[in-house]
């Protein structure tokens, strides 16, 4: 038997006792360390549900692997990994080719089948994301928002040099800075309209920071770009003045990737259309993360980045709970009741 956070219906997430899983060939038994709250699990949890119930949510996890199914190399027995959460079908078109995140047939951790909200979980080699001891669970659990953000970045066609405007400064946008800096950008500006992770985000060292409903966020970019805007301009809200934003402010010839999932519908102005035209921008849409080798496996990037430091995410982590205490912190964080950033899940209470 195992521990685990269990969603029974909409709001009913409960901690439960449930059957340890068993690995099958090809497969190993991962002891979770730390497991990431997405923001995408408040709606899952409280309003629309996982795809059934019962489920265990959770897809931003790591741990040790603690024991292998048939046919599985005996070298991986305690070896600690991230875990790319999507399962593909690795036969459609998009498969071929190497887009995982694309997959017509995919099964998924977290929303389709059992995910990281627990002690243990079965997981295919193939999704084994391997890592160096010296990277704690905390830092493992947050590959996969960080591959998510830098093949956001990569999206963009970011250049040494560029300056980068990101709307939206939560856990993926403060990622997005913290590429950026890492590839050379020359200027990051972060729009938000929450003052607390404004200040959050000069505490980590990005002073360029702006509140739009202080003033118009594409003539505060322009302000810091000689006139000229953003070369690049992330929308990581959700939200159509958000995307609104990101257009005015970018430069002509620039380029704009819409990151952030919708609340709602999306809509633009008259204005804001023109900007496109007028501009001949190129908006481009981005969605999840590169798996394949080839050009770039964005989780095995993120973690050589994260182990040799050139990307320390450490600071972002704002809360840590155990499993009991999860469904409070999901409460807390859709109820906005205090300030929060990355909020992670300890199941096992490991620490390293």
């Amino acid at each position: 038997m195992m521990k685990a956070n269990v969603l029974y219906g909409l709001g009913d997430l409960r901690t439960a006792d449930i059957d340890r899983p068993v690995p099958g060939a090809g497969e190993v038994l991962l002891r979770i360390g730390a497991c990431g709250v997405c923001g995408s699990d408040i709606p899952r949890v409280f309003t629309k549900g996982t795809y059934r119930f019962p489920t265990v949510p959770g897809h931003e996890f790591a741990g040790r692997i603690v024991e292998l199914g048939a046919g599985v190399d005996p070298a991986l027995l305690n070896c600690k990994s991230a875990v790319f959460p999507l399962l593909p079908c690795r036969n459609c078109a998009y498969c071929e080719i190497g887009e995982f995140a694309l997959c017509d047939n995919y099964d998924y951790m977290g929303s389709r089948r059992d995910g990281g909200f627990a002690e243990y979980i079965v997981v295919p080699v193939w999704n084994l994301v391997l890592a160096p001891d010296s990277l704690s669970f905390e830092e493992l659990a947050m590959t996969e928002p960080a591959a998510v953000a830098v093949h956001a970045l990569r999206q963009a066609g970011i250049d040494i040099g560029d300056s980068v405007l990101i709307s939206g400064a939560g856990p993926i946008g403060l990622m997005l800075a913290y590429w950026s800096r890492a590839w050379g950008a020359s200027r990051i500006m972060l729009a938000d309209v929450d003052a607390t992770k404004l200040d959050f985000a000069n505490a980590l060292g990005f002073a360029d920071t702006f509140n739009p409903l202080q003033g118009s966020v594409g003539d505060w970019a322009k302000s810091l770009t000689n006139g000229a805007g953003a070369d690049v301009a992330i929308e990581g809200a959700g939200i159509s003045a958000s995307w609104e934003n990101c257009l005015r402010a970018v430069r002509k010839l620039g380029r704009v990737v819409l990151m952030g999932n919708p609340a709602g519908g999306m809509a633009l102005t008259q204005d804001g259309y023109w900007e496109m035209l007028r501009k001949q921008l190129t908006v481009r849409g981005t969605w999840n993360s590169g798996y394949a080798a080839s050009p770039r496996n964005e989780w095995k990037l993120a973690v050589d980045s994260m182990a040799s430091g050139k990307l320390d995410l450490k600071p972002l982590i704002s809360h840590r709970c155990s499993l009991d205490e999860t469904f409070e912190a999901l409460q807390m964080m859709r109820d906005r009741s205090q300030f929060f950033n990355k909020v992670l899940i300890l199941p096992s209470g490991d620490k390293v």
